[in-house]
Formats: structure tokens, C-alpha cells, sequence
């Protein structure tokens, strides 16, 4: 197959592109915006006709959750939009999308796992812009496989796990928020499992993905310090209310990923593992 990548030098288009070495059957097509306005339905329409795609994964997205806030017009065409152009120009096609999304299309007053076909109730600007890319996805290819995932890390880019590293290295004591919880996702890990799809037929519909277990943002920040070997700084448990955000976050996101393992025979890592994993793939590339 042919498959279009987009935000390729994001978390996960990093994550794809390591993997696509080790899938060599398919040709891919990775870009960014300089090699692809996903805002321009013409340019879309051309690429995908001319490299004659089969399938696409959308990893581009506006993910500043409290910038988003106060850039609603540039995050709904990211995140809205362009999502239901990329889905149109594929369809034509007769080929497949994958839509990358968030646990913020929930609004996080659950108390047990959230499955796909519990109603959503986004609560900021970026969930809705991104429920929203869910549903013109949809609308526009009925061979769109939504992935919702969480909390999502790498080596790559800025992201939680390499602030609390850089933040204990730097600073006596740091205080982080206790009352949200929610899992970890290794975006390696979510490339795999999208790989998992790729390769034996993408099967259309909502699915959720992220590690395994359920964890605090505090108690996810002491599990980096341990793991990364950070003793001098200490760590406060703080209540949301103390660390007031332009965003409205879920105060809990856990997502329930039978469907994901069940459609795809796929084993889900310990969210604790791939952490171990990320770190010492982050102090391999200082030594």
C-alpha cells in the first residue's frame, strides 16, 4: 500500500516513521506542513491522486490545549477540518483514514473506564475541535478508524515526561496535580498498535488506546524521578483548583481498550514499563 503520513515530526509521526523501517511492504508518504497543507483541500486532493494513497494516518493536530483557548478558528481548522478533507480526498479513493483522537472528547465525570460508544461531553476548545474531526472524519469516509488516546509521551518533541525530568534536574521542589487521573500512553506503543491495524485491515469505528493501569499526574511525575534517578527535587501533590489553566481538563480519562485488543489480537504494555522504555531511550541519546 501507499500510506500518507501526516505530522511526521510530531510524537507519533516520529514513533510511525522508526516503525515503517521494520514494515517494509508498504511505501510511505511522511509529511509536515512543509511538504503538505492539510488546510488545503486542492493540494490534498493532488498528493493523494498523484502518489496514488490507499490509506492515510493523521497525526497532525493543534494540541496546545490552553493556547486553543484563545485560538479557536486555527485549532477548528486543524483539528476539524482538515481531518474531513483528508477523509473526502482518501474516500475518493476507496481508502482508509486513520483520526487520531483524545479522552478530552469526555468531560471526565466517569468513575470507571470510558468505552467508545459512551456519549461525549468535550469541556475545552481542543476537545471539541477534535470531536469534531472525529465526526467530519466519519462523515467523509465510512472506512475511518478513530483512535482515542491519553496523555501521550515520547523522546521526541516537548512533552510531560521530559519537563518533570528537566524541571527535577533544575528545581528543589516542584508541585504537580494529584486529583486528575487518567494512563500514561508511550507513543511508541500507539504506533505499534496502529501498525497492528495497517497490517491486517483497518476495521472502520471509535477504538481507545493507551498503556495499561491508572495513575495521578503526581504520582506519574515520582515515577519519573525514580526511574530517571532524581532525588533533590521534591514533589507536592496539588488539587486542580491550585493550578488554575485556560483549559478545562478531565479529572479522569482512563480509557477502556478491550475493543482495540480484541479487534487486533494486540497486548497493551503497563504504562510503568514503557516508561522505563522512554527514559532509557532519552539517556541513550545524551551518552
Amino acid at each position: 500500500m501507499n500510506i500518507l503520513i501526516t505530522g511526521c515530526n510530531g510524537q507519533l509521526g516520529n514513533e510511525m516513521q522508526l516503525l515503517e523501517k521494520v514494515n517494509p511492504q508498504h511505501t510511505y508518504f511522511n509529511t509536515d506542513v512543509a511538504e503538505l497543507d492539510i488546510t488545503d483541500p486542492a493540494a490534498i486532493e493532488t498528493f493523494v491522486n498523484e502518489n496514488q494513497i490507499d490509506g492515510i494516518v493523521n497525526c497532525a493536530a493543534y494540541t496546545a490545549v490552553d493556547k486553543a483557548e484563545d485560538n479557536q478558528e486555527l485549532c477548528r481548522l486543524l483539528n476539524t477540518v482538515a481531518p474531513g478533507y483528508l477523509a473526502a480526498a482518501v474516500d475518493k479513493r476507496g481508502g482508509w483514514l486513520i483520526q487520531v483522537s483524545t479522552d478530552y472528547v469526555f468531560d471526565g465525570t466517569n468513575h470507571t473506564p470510558y468505552t467508545e460508544n459512551e456519549p461525549t461531553c468535550p469541556n475545552s476548545v481542543y476537545g471539541t475541535t477534535k470531536l469534531g474531526g472525529e465526526k467530519a472524519a466519519q462523515q467523509a469516509c465510512s472506512r475511518t478508524m478513530i483512535v482515542r488516546t491519553a496523555w501521550l509521551y515520547s523522546t521526541f518533541g516537548n512533552n510531560f515526561v521530559k519537563t518533570m525530568i528537566r524541571l527535577g534536574q533544575e528545581k528543589p521542589e516542584l508541585g504537580v496535580i494529584f486529583d486528575q487521573i487518567g494512563t500514561p500512553t508511550y507513543a511508541r506503543d500507539l504506533a505499534v498498535a496502529l501498525f497492528a491495524a495497517i497490517n491486517q485491515g483497518v476495521v472502520p469505528g471509535i477504538y481507545h488506546f493507551s498503556n495499561e493501569g491508572v495513575i495521578s499526574w503526581y504520582d506519574f511525575t515520582k515515577a519519573i524521578h525514580r526511574i530517571a534517578g532524581i532525588s533533590s527535587c521534591h514533589v507536592r501533590p496539588l488539587h486542580t483548583a491550585e493550578y488554575p489553566t485556560p483549559a478545562n481538563r478531565p479529572h479522569y480519562s482512563v480509557l477502556d481498550k478491550t475493543k482495540i485488543k480484541q479487534t487486533y489480537h494486540i497486548e497493551v504494555p503497563y504504562w510503568e514499563e514503557s516508561l522505563k522504555e522512554c527514559i532509557l531511550q532519552l539517556i541513550k541519546r545524551k551518552d
